[in-house]
């Protein structure tokens, strides 16, 4: 039976995310409010719902609302279902650098999503930056600049499994440094802590270059943070944010499971 819902969407900043209220993603819900939905993530680039408690299966039912769930070649998969991703960080590690998901792949994924299993009491934390809004306050000349190097990133997948012991780099990826949104057009920078350089610049200035937009795109003023419990779910659109974990919490437990989505079948951005 499909469910027809009332929900509010409350902007938790001043320049993107948001929670959703009165949406119950444990059941189908109807067209109308899928759509709208799908808005609300173009226009907040991050969505919260809390107190879901989602099963494996509607995890993957909750992300198809926005993209095609995506089976990821190298990660640990549940038993309940092989497109969903387990992690705990006593097995895992702690994933407490600014990222973005996905960058051996060309496109990278389209969203990410987290339904949260165990917490920490306190701290444990996740933050998210804007890139677009991050570009947008860059001058025109560097701009220019940009639009004019790649960064380059490690190819293999299997060096970004959980818990993997990553081998040294071999075959690369590259991506563009200014990200036109697929689905948007809107300019953003695409950048992750993981580039090993920028194409067609010096050495030098590759290393000037990352250090400058690496902090610059995590500055506070274009960051949002949300903290859990048990039973939240979080997606994002992973082309035009970046996240970090904080790491505070010491030896307390962090377990949640994981659903990727890529651009679904015909869209510009199709993989």
């Amino acid at each position: 039976m499909t469910t027809v819902t009332r929900h509010e969407i409350r902007r938790a900043g001043p320049r993107f995310g948001a929670e959703v209220f009165g949406v119950d993603l444990t059941r189908p819900v109807d067209d109308a409010t899928a759509q709208e939905l799908r808005q609300a993530f173009e226009d907040h680039k991050v969505l919260v719902f809390r107190n879901q408690h989602l099963t494996p299966d509607q995890h993957v039912a909750a992300v198809s609302i926005f993209a095609d769930p995506f089976d990821h070649p190298t990660a640990v998969k549940d038993a309940a279902n092989p497109l969903v991703y387990p992690y705990n960080v006593k097995q895992t590690g702690k994933a407490s650098t600014w990222h973005i998901g996905g960058l051996w792949r060309s496109p990278v994924f389209a969203i990410e999503s987290l339904t949260y299993e165990e917490v920490p009491e306190l701290g444990g934390h996740t933050l998210w930056a804007d890139l677009q809004t991050a570009y947008d306050d860059l001058s025109e000349p560097f701009k220019v600049l940009l639009e004019s190097v790649n960064a380059v990133y490690d190819g293999d997948p299997e060096n970004y499994a959980q818990g993997s012991k990553r081998t040294a780099v071999g075959e690369t990826v590259e991506h563009p440094v200014v990200l036109a949104h697929p689905d948007t057009g809107r300019k953003g920078l695409f950048i992750s802590s993981s580039a090993l350089r920028l194409t067609g610049v010096t050495p030098a200035e590759s290393k000037a270059l990352l250090d400058h937009l690496l902090r610059h795109a995590s500055s506070p003023d274009y960051t949002i943070r949300f903290g859990w419990n048990p039973g939240d779910f979080v997606l994002w659109d992973n082309r035009a944010t970046w996240h970090y974990a904080v790491d505070d919490y010491g030896n307390g437990a962090r377990v949640y499971r994981k659903v990727i989505g890529v651009e679904r079948q015909g869209t510009a951005a199709a993989s």
